[in-house]
């Protein structure tokens, strides 16, 4: 599985990706405006910090717009994945786009038939929402498994990006149904190595190195 962390944050990405655990990165509108930033510029520097693909959205909601908006991100860098709403006019730009050889990410998913329409438009990706579904009293993961299944049924080479990703549960419930991707906020990336017998053995094993009395450096 491959992950990429949700944020704007440059000094999170940059430290996250120093552990060689970041495979890309996403953004959205919200992540924009908390960042303080200009969309160009932070967007430049993300993709200068990850090799992987730096999801950009778009802000208009008519396909001629979107297409005009996705072109100008696609310019700020070759890693940029163009980010565009399951609407039918977010369909027709990832279909335009993706036919010129940008990846689109198409986001802001939450039914199985949006997914095989999205995967029909050519999309590079496309992002269930499972935070938000399981909000509402639905099982966001169900949405992952119906996905995977018919993807896998006809072949489609769209990757399914679990989004909206809350808990370290939720990652571990989407790599085994087989979602390709995963964004998650940072802190929710850093949790992923958390376990309290990991501390605790840390613990003794340092308790009793000290005992010793030795350096491995000398």
């Amino acid at each position: 599985m491959k992950f990429f962390v949700d944020t704007a944050d440059i000094a999170e990405i940059r430290a996250l990706a120093a552990t060689g655990m970041v495979d890309g990165v996403t953004t959205n509108p919200s992540l924009i405006l908390k960042s303080g930033r200009k969309i160009e510029e932070v967007t430049a520097e993300i993709c200068a910090a990850v090799s992987g693909p730096v999801s950009a959205e778009v802000a208009a909601t008519e396909a001629e717009a979107m297409i005009a908006e996705g072109r100008r991100l696609a310019e700020i860098a070759p890693n940029i994945a163009v980010k565009v709403p399951l609407t039918w006019d977010g369909l027709r730009a990832c279909k335009t786009l993706s036919d010129a050889g940008t990846m689109v990410n198409v986001t802001l998913c939450f039914s199985a038939n949006q997914a095989l329409l999205a995967a029909k438009a050519g999309a590079t990706f496309i992002s269930p929402f499972i935070g938000r579904l399981d909000d509402i009293g639905l099982d966001g993961m169900a949405l992952i498994a119906d996905i995977r299944q018919i993807y896998d049924n006809y072949h489609f080479e769209t990757q399914i990006l679990a989004a909206s990703i809350r808990t370290v549960n939720h990652v571990q419930e989407a790599a085994k149904i087989g979602a390709d991707v995963a964004t998650l906020p940072p802190g929710v990336l850093r949790k992923l190595a958390d376990h309290p017998l990991t501390d605790k053995g840390l613990e003794t094993f340092l308790a009793d190195w000290a005992k010793t009395g030795q350096s491995i450096l000398g």
